[in-house]
């Protein structure tokens, strides 16, 4: 996560897009084959997946956030809000339990990351629970997925819930798989929805001419 992402500049093995070699992933100049919005005043970080601090996701690909900008401060309606679109290679099958494991270990890997830098003492840690159900088909999806994340806030050190969509697509003619999550603790209802909505209803599967 934005500031407790595992650091994008490292020497790893990759095998990605069908190429196998020793590469330096940088994510502010990676060239990605498809379009995500980038709002005015929202912060951009990619990395690659597997996730180091979530080896238990075993998916190939890079991981592409949006920060709202107030993503960082508690004092806003965006804290905790944004939005993070998994690239991957292939056609794996995504189910409710898969989201829910995936998710699981997303956390409290990122939760993981941050007790010893953020001090965080034992008896605030508490475990995360995934927990996700099928919904109603939105346009343009293969499936659509709600449900809540209950973990610690490792800024505020305190319990948070959030909400989640998560939209699963693929493109045609593309041997990948789109699985966008919108993260938020606010209600659906609230303002800050209708901003990572169209995040995603902006997307395409193609490149916008001069984009990266």
């Amino acid at each position: 996560m934005k500031n407790s992402i595992p650091a994008l500049f490292c020497l790893i093995s990759l095998c990605t897009f069908g190429q196998v070699s020793k590469v330096e992933f940088d994510g502010h100049k990676w060239d990605a084959p498809y379009t995500l919005g980038f709002p005015k005043g929202w912060d951009v970080e990619r990395f690659l997946i597997p996730i180091e601090f979530a080896p238990q996701i075993l998916y190939k690909g890079v991981e592409d956030i949006r920060f709202t900008p107030g993503w960082g401060n508690s004092k806003t309606d965006e804290y905790w809000s944004y939005a993070f679109l998994w690239f991957l290679d292939g056609k794996p099958g995504i189910t409710e339990k898969t989201i829910e494991h995936d998710l699981k270990a997303y956390y409290t890997g990122l939760v993981g990351r941050n007790i010893v830098p953020r001090k965080i003492p034992n008896d605030k840690l508490i475990p995360v629970k995934a927990a996700f159900k099928q919904v109603k088909t939105y346009t343009g999806d293969l499936k659509t997925f709600n449900g809540t994340i209950h973990m610690l806030d490792y800024m505020a050190q305190i319990p948070i819930v959030l909400n989640c969509i998560v939209h699963i697509k693929s493109c045609p003619g593309k041997n990948n798989t789109f699985i966008f999550n919108e993260i938020s603790p606010k209600p659906y209802t609230a303002n800050v929805w209708q901003s990572l909505n169209q995040l995603w209803a902006g997307f395409s599967c193609d490149k916008a001419s001069g984009a990266k």
